[in-house]
C-alpha cells in the first residue's frame, strides 16, 4: 500500500505538528489503517508552505494536511493566493483556545498588569506569535487590547514559523509575551517555566490550566479560539473523502485522542465534511469582518 503523508503547515514542536503526530500515533495503535502514514513538517509562510506543497501533490487521497483557520485569514490577508475553496474539507478535529503567556519571572504579573501596558505604551511590549499575522492568535491579541483602547496596529509583534518558537522565545527573556495556543503550553505551566495571564475561552479551562483566568473574568469580554481541520486535495474522489470522513470519526471517538486533548486543554470538536464545508463558509465572512476592522484585509 502507497504510504500516507500528513503533513503539518508549520515546525517540528508547532501545535500543528503535536496534532498531526497525535492523529499518526492513534491510527497506528488502534490499526486504523493499513498503509504506513508520515508526518511531514512543511513550515514557513505562515503555513502557506504547507498549503502549496498539499497542492503540489497527486489528487489521489494518500496526502492530507493539519491545518489551523489561516486556511481561510491567509487568502483575507493576501498572504497567500490559496484559499479553502481550493481544497477538500474532510473533517473538524479540535478547538484550541488562546493563551496569553509570559515568563515565571515577568514584570507583567497578571492580567491588569499587561491591559494597562498596551493601553498606556503598546510598543512597550514585545510580543510573539505563530505562524503570520491574521491568525487566530493575532486576532485575539488584538482584539483584548482595542477592548481596553490600545491601538493593535502599534503592537510590537515578531512572528515564529510555530509555537514553540515563540514559547522558547518567552522562556529565554527575548520576548516579553507570547500568544498562542493552549497545546504547547501545559507542561511549561506545569513546571513553573512560565505564567499565563489570561486565556481568550468562554470558561476556565481545565488540567494545568485551572487557576487561568479568562479574559471576561479580568473584565474583557473576548473569547476567541482555533480549531484544528482536516483537509485535502480538491480533486479526490468521493469515495476518498467518504473514506477520509469515516476513518476522523473513528479516530475522535478514540479514548487515546480524547485524554490527550484533554491533557493538553483542546475541546474535541468533530464535524464531518459538509458541515465543515458549512463552518469554513461562515468562518470567511466573519474573518473577513474582523480583518477589515484591524485593516489587515486585502
Amino acid at each position: 500500500m502507497k504510504n500516507i503523508e500528513l503533513i503539518a503547515p508549520a515546525a517540528a514542536g508547532s501545535a500543528m505538528d503535536a496534532l498531526a503526530r497525535l492523529l499518526q500515533r492513534v491510527i497506528q495503535d488502534k490499526r486504523l489503517m493499513n498503509s504506513s502514514i508520515t508526518v511531514v513538517d512543511k513550515a514557513g509562510g505562515g503555513n502557506a508552505v504547507g498549503f502549496a506543497y498539499l497542492s503540489s501533490r497527486p489528487a489521489d487521497g494518500h496526502t492530507v494536511l493539519v491545518t489551523p483557520f489561516t486556511i481561510i485569514t491567509n487568502r483575507i490577508t493576501g498572504a497567500n493566493p490559496l484559499s479553502y475553496l481550493d481544497f477538500t474539507p474532510i473533517a473538524m478535529l479540535a478547538d484550541e483556545h488562546v493563551a496569553f503567556v509570559v515568563n515565571a519571572n515577568s514584570a507583567l504579573r497578571s492580567g491588569r498588569d499587561l491591559l494597562e501596558r498596551l493601553k498606556s505604551d503598546p510598543p512597550s511590549v514585545s510580543m510573539a506569535l505563530a505562524a503570520a499575522l491574521g491568525n487566530a492568535n493575532h486576532i485575539a491579541v488584538s482584539l483584548v487590547g482595542k477592548a481596553v483602547g490600545a491601538e493593535p496596529k502599534r503592537f510590537r509583534i515578531a512572528v515564529f514559523n510555530s509555537s514553540g518558537e515563540s514559547i522558547t522565545a518567552v522562556l529565554g527573556g527575548h520576548i516579553d509575551l507570547a500568544i498562542t495556543t493552549t497545546g504547547l503550553v501545559g507542561p511549561h505551566l506545569q513546571a513553573g517555566r512560565v505564567r499565563v495571564l489570561g486565556v481568550a475561552a468562554g470558561a476556565r479551562l481545565g488540567g494545568a490550566f485551572a487557576q487561568v483566568p479568562t479574559w471576561r473574568e479580568q473584565g474583557v469580554d473576548v473569547v476567541f479560539s482555533s480549531w484544528r481541520a482536516l483537509i485535502a486535495l480538491r480533486g479526490i474522489s468521493p469515495e476518498q473523502v467518504t473514506y477520509w470522513e469515516a476513518l476522523m470519526a473513528k479516530v475522535t471517538a478514540q479514548d487515546e485522542w480524547l485524554l490527550v486533548l484533554e491533557q493538553n486543554a483542546l475541546t474535541p470538536a468533530y464535524l464531518g465534511t459538509d458541515a465543515t464545508k458549512k463552518l469554513f463558509a461562515q468562518q470567511a465572512e466573519q474573518l473577513r469582518a474582523i480583518l477589515t476592522d484591524l485593516g489587515l484585509a486585502r
